[in-house]
């Protein structure tokens, strides 16, 4: 459900005039809705309920720790692409489990820590970065685990 509406000629959040947050916080001003979010999150979360799945909020949408505490106390996990969205997620209070970590920018301080951290799964997009992820945690006596990311070589101009 929308909760940003227009009453007496007045944007309001919720129950908030989005002119007087304005007024007290000053502009330019990032207005979000707990309700909505809670509301979105819901309805995917629903939507999903006869498969075993996760939701896991891309970290680099909104780092506001307030969201992201929001999002795991709805029971979300997280979707970063570094070293420090993890720790912001795990600070918030998202289970490490419920981390996916992409990008192929990753330092190996970075892979390390989230090998450490316990994550769900390092996202990883080449052979290269697999070799570099699986040679840091032989080196800590571990496994890391990993989903990959397939090109299926299709050239750039796309396909029919």
């Amino acid at each position: 459900m929308n909760q940003f509406k227009y009453r007496d000629g007045e944007l309001h959040c919720e129950d908030a005039k989005v002119k007087d947050l304005a007024t007290e916080f000053g502009t330019p001003l990032y207005v979000y809705s707990k309700n909505m979010i809670i509301d979105r999150y819901k309805a995917a979360d629903s939507a999903f309920s006869l498969v075993e799945h996760a939701i896991c909020f891309a970290l680099k949408a909104n780092s506001n720790m307030e969201i992201l505490k929001l999002m795991a106390n709805l029971g979300a996990g997280g979707d970063g692409v570094s070293g420090g969205e993890l720790f912001l997620a795990l600070k918030a209070g998202i289970p490490a489990n419920k981390i996916v970590y992409a990008s192929a920018g990753k330092t190996d301080k970075e892979i390390k820590f989230a090998i450490e951290s316990g994550i769900m799964a390092f996202n990883v997009e080449s052979e290269t970065e697999l070799e570099v992820v699986n040679k840091i945690a032989q080196s800590m006596n571990s496994k890391a685990p990993v989903s990959l990311r397939i090109n299926p070589d299709i050239d750039v101009q796309g396909h029919p």
